[in-house]
């Protein structure tokens, strides 16, 4: 099994799909740049997306109606080379009011969406607000808790 993550757009978000009554699914391979996975040809990769959803009974796969691939790179930060000295970096761009680091590339942290969208509405605050301090933004992502509310399963 490749398959790294998937997520039903029906349930984000009603203006994500176009036919209510399908079921948009979106998978996530983990791969890097210029690897096997990555290099496989779209209508194999979509093969392959619909060989496993069927294997793990998520659908029968005759019943798949169409399929998009869409790689990005660099989607999550890597922590090699200098990055020990992230804090130098990070206390000179703070100082330039009008930059915000965002997200898991600009932030170089490994942010979950709520996250990233939790330090984006705070930054749109900030700016606002005219506060150029940067520091609320940094403490998202820093406790052991995610933001997603928690419910009993009984």
């Amino acid at each position: 099994m490749l398959l790294g993550r998937l997520q039903v757009f029906n349930n984000w978000s009603p203006f994500l799909v176009k036919d209510p009554s399908s079921v948009w699914l979106g998978l996530e391979y983990f791969c890097n740049h210029n690897d096997q996975l990555w290099n496989l040809p779209d209508e194999k990769m979509a093969a392959l997306a619909r060989e496993e959803l069927s294997r793990i009974g998520i659908i029968e796969a005759a019943d798949m109606l169409d399929a998009t691939v869409i790689r990005m790179e660099k989607t999550c930060p890597a922590y090699f080379g200098t990055y020990d000295r992230f804090a130098e970096i990070r206390e000179h761009v703070d100082r330039y009011e009008n930059l915000f680091l965002l997200g898991r590339n600009g932030m170089h942290r490994y942010n979950n969406q709520d996250h990233s969208m939790l330090t984006a509405m705070k930054a749109v605050d900030n700016i606002v607000a005219g506060n150029p301090d940067k520091r609320n933004l940094w403490e998202v992502n820093t406790e052991l808790d995610y933001h997603e509310e928690k419910t009993d399963s009984k």
